[in-house]
């Protein structure tokens, strides 16, 4: 075991243990895939008003978070919208799947399954992730524990050499996560291994020279065929725009904090569909005043910024919600930030990242 296995127990909100944040509990719902019926995204909207702040947050994992339920029910309310099918198992249902892969939405529904068949994997950690990438290799860069990669298997992100095929893919990675549990001693991920090689050891396939893949993040805004992806600002999707999308139909939430809506969308939602958007390179934490670890109001700091190259900006030195590629990293300070490690006052934000746009 490495030096960096975790010590502490894995403490990763769901619907049932709830993370106590500044602004009031917090609830994360899986969304295994990204994927949401609309009526499932319908029962969100009526839960974030009745229960919570009457946002849906989208995070890095293409879940979503409801902040602020002061209010009991949201679990028996989830249940019955079918977004609960195993109450022992909804903190580890963590599976993302290329948005535009047919494929991989239909291998996330039956690893969700499987996932949930299986009693022992309900002990896995609640930050293990899976991955089920059709080929773009937009989500096998997203820092996935075990992703099938359009046959190919990686572990943390390295190709295994092992290939099997689609119709093998789910036993593959649920075998994998079985031999994690037997061998992780106090790790969370894959990636806190000495040696993950043996944990692919014995899955029927054909082995080939391990190779580097490219990968392609990100969803491009606007519209995809008969659908259309877009993003809501900082990843806030009020119940308002929640009820519109659910009204275009099914949807798929995105590791990118956008959305592809599966049907004609209404005009004037106030959601970004313009790839070019200003303001479309900038995310950030939740900061002041929903989390008491922030050092700013890093959400009003960063619209002030208006635009910017790639950056995310945080509250603390946890830096959540990152996105797991290159970014300028934007770290609040009690009298300023760091940019990328350089002292900048607040009023010098948007000269400093405009600089870095320019590099």
């Amino acid at each position: 075991m490495s030096t960096s296995a975790r010590v502490r127990a894995d403490a990763c909100p769901g619907v049932f243990a709830t993370h106590d944040a500044a602004d009031g509990p917090l609830a994360r719902v899986r969304l295994p895939g990204g994927a949401i019926t609309a009526d499932r995204l319908l029962a969100l909207a009526d839960a974030a008003d009745d229960l919570g702040d009457g946002a849906l947050h989208l995070t890095s994992r293409g879940n979503i978070q409801l902040r602020g339920v002061i209010r009991p029910g949201l679990a028996d309310r989830l249940a019955k919208a079918g977004l609960l099918p195993s109450p022992t198992h909804e903190r580890v249902r963590n599976i993302l799947a290329s948005p535009l892969s047919d494929v991989a939405q239909e291998l996330a529904s039956v690893l969700d399954k499987a996932l949930c068949a299986e009693p022992e994997l309900a002990e896995l950690p609640g930050r293990f992730l899976f991955a089920l990438d059709g080929g773009r290799g937009d989500v096998a860069g997203e820092g996935a524990d075990v992703c099938w990669r359009d046959g190919a298997v990686l572990l943390a992100g390295d190709d295994t050499g092992l290939r099997v095929p689609a119709e093998h893919a789910v036993n593959a990675l649920i075998s994998v996560a079985r031999a994690f549990l037997r061998t992780r001693g106090t790790a969370w991920r894959i990636s806190e291994l000495d040696d993950p090689a043996p944990l692919v050891e014995g899955i029927p396939g054909e082995n080939r020279e391990p190779q580097r893949f490219d990968v392609n993040p990100g969803l491009p805004l606007g519209p995809i065929g008969e659908a259309i992806a877009v993003a809501p600002v900082f990843g806030r999707l009020t119940s308002a725009q929640a009820r519109a999308i659910a009204r275009a139909g099914n949807a798929v939430v995105t590791p990118w904090r956008s959305i592809l809506v599966l049907g004609p969308l209404e005009a004037d939602t106030g959601l970004v569909t313009d790839q070019d958007a200003p303001s479309l390179g900038i995310s950030a934490c939740i900061g002041r005043p929903g989390c008491a670890k922030s050092l700013a109001d890093v959400r009003a700091d960063a619209a002030r910024v208006g635009s910017a190259p790639r950056a995310h900006f945080a509250g603390c030195g946890r830096r959540c919600g990152k996105p797991a590629h290159g970014h300028v990293d934007v770290l609040a300070t009690e009298d300023g930030y760091l940019v990328d490690g350089a002292f900048v006052p607040v009023g010098e934000l948007a000269k400093t990242l405009a600089k870095k746009g320019q590099q």
